[in-house]
């Protein structure tokens, strides 16, 4: 059976000890949970705690962590996810450090 396939790979450590981490897989076939024919995991955290999360792991589909809160969403293209994914992490960046 043919490997999935990495299109994205992307670590990135920011200022206050801040990871963003991208990783996006291009399956070798669709199923029903994964309509698009990607896997993919967007994370970002600080100091070791997850702050903003978006996957599609099997059972779950496409949803997203935004700190403790866990919540589906709809996707529409790799460049929408990650422009999501960014607006989220930046906004709660922001917000932690207006605290």
């Amino acid at each position: 059976m043919p490997k999935a396939e990495l299109l994205i790979r992307q670590r990135d450590e920011l200022p206050n000890d801040v990871l963003i981490e991208i990783k996006i897989w291009q399956l070798p076939q669709v199923d029903p949970e994964r309509p698009h024919g990607l896997k993919y995991s967007l994370f970002c955290g600080q100091n070791g705690k997850p702050l903003v999360g978006y996957d599609n792991e099997r059972g779950k589909g496409d949803h997203r962590h935004i700190l403790d809160r866990e919540e589906a969403f709809v996707f529409v293209s790799i460049v929408q996810l990650i422009r999501d994914f960014y607006a989220d992490a930046f906004r709660i960046i922001g917000e932690l450090d207006n605290d």
